[in-house]
């Protein structure tokens, strides 16, 4: 099969690779027809991630067709069309049976907090992603979902990962009705965390950013009121001004780790295989609610160098929740909105990619170019 390759920083490549086999009696091996590349790919591609060796697939975001299944799958058949979230998880664990995906206890070796993701380093299971025509799905019983009949591919994708995160990162907020939410970074999770955020209640939603395309997308997909940070000189103070000088009553970092990285970022990286990470959106968002808010973090981040406030949220007696999005347990709610139209995830994509040219794919979302939101991957075998 054909497969996206990563062969050092800022290298990828599509390469013939083994068509995944049944490993576990428990595998399916679904073949791809939608992946995208996801903001916290950008880490990958980097270098700035940990453990993330050459000849890995990334990919954590995809649907497909299943193509076959281990002796003990019940719940699926080939042919099915099937949606998997970016988790991979046993569903039997201490953690699974709360409802904690993303922190699953049986599927990473390597990491004491987060479960397994696919296509994303060692650190998380060393898994390989969806960004190639075949992928084997673990635990396929507990994982995979169909998508309903009325559910179209572009819009099943988005929510294997960015919409349900966002959606996530507004479940955090604990937003009550007329809260004053502001959400940092206007990428495909802060956007949905925004959109989110009006159906949970909130009465005001305000988007801050950098890139005046995306706040315009900010403003047309999530209908927030926007801020570019680079136009004002603190754009905390800026915040206190336009909230009566008390701040939001919930602040969504969806930022974390920002993907570019600073100067230190990349040498720790490359020297010392750590992602350190900035914490200057999540400060930000401590210093911009208000006293007795909530801070929302769904940013992903690695270990931190950098001083976050946490005294100051400890005097403002702050509220801080965070996570990885157990994406399975947000479907319900989110096929209703989909279905009655609140939400339209395929609105946030913005380039339709194939495979075979993964690298340009990387290069223009990396770079910012051509006013790119959310690009989706078409494989061969689509």
């Amino acid at each position: 099969m054909q497969a996206m390759v990563y062969r050092g920083p800022y290298r990828v490549r599509v390469e013939e690779k083994d068509r995944p086999a049944i490993e576990h009696p428990n595998d399916a091996i679904v073949r791809v027809t939608r992946a995208a590349i996801c903001g916290s790919d950008l880490h990958l591609y980097h270098g700035m991630m940990p453990d993330t060796r050459v000849g890995t697939t990334f990919g954590h975001e995809f649907v497909g067709v299943v193509d076959d299944v281990g002796p003990s799958v019940r719940r699926l058949n080939p042919g099915d069309r099937v949606m998997v979230p970016f988790n991979i998880f046993c569903g039997t664990c201490f953690f699974c049976a709360r409802g904690m995906y993303a922190n699953c206890h049986n599927v990473n070796p390597n990491a004491t907090a987060v479960g397994g993701i696919y296509g994303y380093s060692h650190t998380a299971g060393g898994y390989d992603g969806g960004q190639a025509e075949y992928v084997r799905v673990p635990f396929a019983d507990v994982g995979p979902s169909l998508i309903p009949d009325w559910m179209d591919d572009d819009d099943a994708v988005l929510l294997t990962d960015a919409v349900a995160t966002g959606y996530f990162g507004a479940q955090l907020g604990d937003i009550a009705e007329g809260d004053v939410v502001v959400v940092f970074g206007a990428g495909p999770v802060g956007l949905s965390a925004a959109k989110s955020a009006w159906l949970m209640g909130a009465g005001r939603v305000i988007v801050i950013d950098h890139l005046d395309y995306r706040l315009a997308k900010a403003r047309t997909f999530a209908h927030a009121e926007t801020y570019n940070f680079t136009e004002y000189d603190d754009i905390v103070v800026q915040m206190k001004k336009a909230t009566d000088h008390l701040g939001a009553d919930v602040a969504i970092d969806a930022v974390g780790a920002e993907a570019d990285g600073n100067l230190l970022q990349h040498v720790t990286s490359a020297k010392l295989k750590l992602q350190g990470g900035s914490p200057i959106a999540l400060n930000w968002a401590i210093d911009s609610v208000r006293k007795g808010g909530t801070v929302s973090v769904m940013g992903a981040y690695g270990p931190m160098f950098s001083a976050v406030k946490f005294g100051d949220a400890v005097n403002k007696g702050l509220t801080l929740r965070m996570n990885q999005c157990p994406v399975k347990r947000q479907w319900p709610r989110l096929f209703e909105h989909v279905r009655n139209g609140y939400l339209k995830p395929s609105e946030l994509v913005t380039h339709r990619i194939p495979l075979e040219h993964i690298a340009e794919g990387y290069h223009i979302f990396s770079a910012k170019l051509d006013e790119c939101v959310k690009p989706l991957i078409i494989p061969n075998a689509a």
